[in-house]
């Protein structure tokens, strides 16, 4: 059995000439299984076209994730399922086949403090990323004062047009503060506009029947949020704080008395002698 072709300076320069610079990650690994398995011309390019297709994918699905404002760490594969947090399993499995995006439809996500709520939304996001849906994440207060801010320089349109039009827009942490006259605004305009058009996903630490008391104007207040249920799914969590799982581990004292001194440990030890 013949060794496989080594990957020469020519090949190389030819493969960044036409912007296949990152083949040259796995080409190596890839000559050697067309060498073992007697693959054809035809298919080794193949396996080598979609490993670049793949990782262009990948690379375009990160940058669209951190435009969103996903957090990286916070994905469907990284929930960690023997948590002790309760809810719909149904609803969920619903929630995660994005259907309710296709249908512009929403999804209240609520509970007490750390169950991973903000999590769970932001696991959605990148999903609908991956499907090359457009998603906005951001947590309520910061979007509210955004938009306060937009005012001053006359961009307040226009960032509420962004807000309207993307396709699933994720707000955390909903009326977990006061609304004033135009936050309550701003709100109800993203919701009216957004109703049964595009998907909201909406996490909070209070009921919807409490968001009324924390918005100044009660008849905008209950025009929005009525259109926010009627088409939205609700799903509830509870249980321990899924927060303590994402504690920096602590090493065993013990590994210190093996490890060498620090030079200011030494001089501390040379002086107390």
């Amino acid at each position: 059995m013949s060794a496989p072709a080594d990957v020469t300076p020519e090949l190389k320069a030819l493969l960044r000439q036409v912007k296949l610079g990152r083949c040259l990650t796995t080409l190596p690994e890839r000559l050697a299984l067309a060498t073992t398995s007697g693959m054809g011309h035809a298919e080794f390019l193949e396996l080598v076209l979609a490993d670049e297709v793949d990782r262009r994918e990948r690379s375009s699905a990160d940058l669209r994730a951190r435009s969103a404002g996903l957090d990286p760490a916070m994905t469907l594969d990284r929930w960690d399922d023997t948590a002790k947090v309760t809810y719909d399993r149904r609803i969920w499995r619903e929630l995660t086949s994005l259907r309710f995006v296709e249908a512009g439809h929403n999804a209240l996500v609520m509970g007490p403090v750390g169950v991973g709520k903000t999590f769970l939304v932001t696991a959605l996001g990148h999903a609908a990323v991956r499907r090359r849906i457009t998603v906005h994440f951001e947590r309520c207060d910061r979007l509210l004062k955004r938009l306060r801010a937009s005012r001053l320089d006359n961009s307040h349109d226009a960032e509420m047009r962004k807000l309207i039009r993307v396709d699933l827009l994720i707000i955390d942490d909903f009326a977990l503060q006061p609304l004033d006259a135009l936050d309550t605004a701003d709100v109800y305009e993203l919701i009216v506009e957004r109703h049964r058009a595009a998907a909201t996903v909406v996490t909070s630490n209070r009921e919807p029947i409490e968001w009324l008391a924390m918005m100044a104007d009660a008849l905008l207040a209950q025009s929005a949020i009525d259109r926010l249920k009627s088409a939205a799914h609700e799903l509830v969590l509870d249980g321990e704080s899924y927060r303590v799982r994402q504690k920096p581990g602590i090493s065993d004292p013990h590994d210190d008395e093996t490890l060498d001194p620090t030079p200011t440990q030494r001089r501390s030890s040379r002086r107390r002698r």
